[in-house]
């Protein structure tokens, strides 16, 4: 990151998750858990890629589409984890339901600011 650069909580989060989803998925896979890997993998890494995609909005309209997309996705990955959690064939996925909460909190604080500020700026 450039020294000038203001850190970015949401980038780095989706990131670090992201990376995390795609070890566990290859546990998954070495486990032969194919199916669920590949949900996991799909869901997990797409909330990053809209997040990524929202920084380069055409507009507020835009910007709270495409997060609302990535909490879509974080839903749908909060679901996968929950299933592997409670699978007992299934490795545990340490850490990844404390990360898709953080990254579910976050999202819709965002979401919510720039609604509010969308809304206070048009009256």
């Amino acid at each position: 990151m450039d020294k000038n650069e203001k850190p970015n909580v949401i980038l780095d989060l989706v990131l670090a998750f992201s990376l995390k989803v795609i070890s566990y998925a290859e546990l998954l896979e070495k486990e032969r858990k194919f199916v669920v890997a590949n949900q996991l993998l799909k869901s997990g890494t797409s909330i990053g890629a809209n997040v990524w995609e929202a920084q380069s909005a055409e507009s507020k309209v835009d910007f709270i589409h495409k997060l609302k997309i990535a909490n879509k996705e974080a839903y749908e990955t909060e679901y996968w984890i929950k299933l592997c959690q409670l699978a007992e064939s299934y490795p545990n996925p340490d850490g990844l339901q404390d990360a898709i909460l953080s990254i579910k909190k976050v999202l819709g604080k965002i979401i919510s600011t720039t609604k509010n500020n969308n809304y206070t700026h048009s009256k």
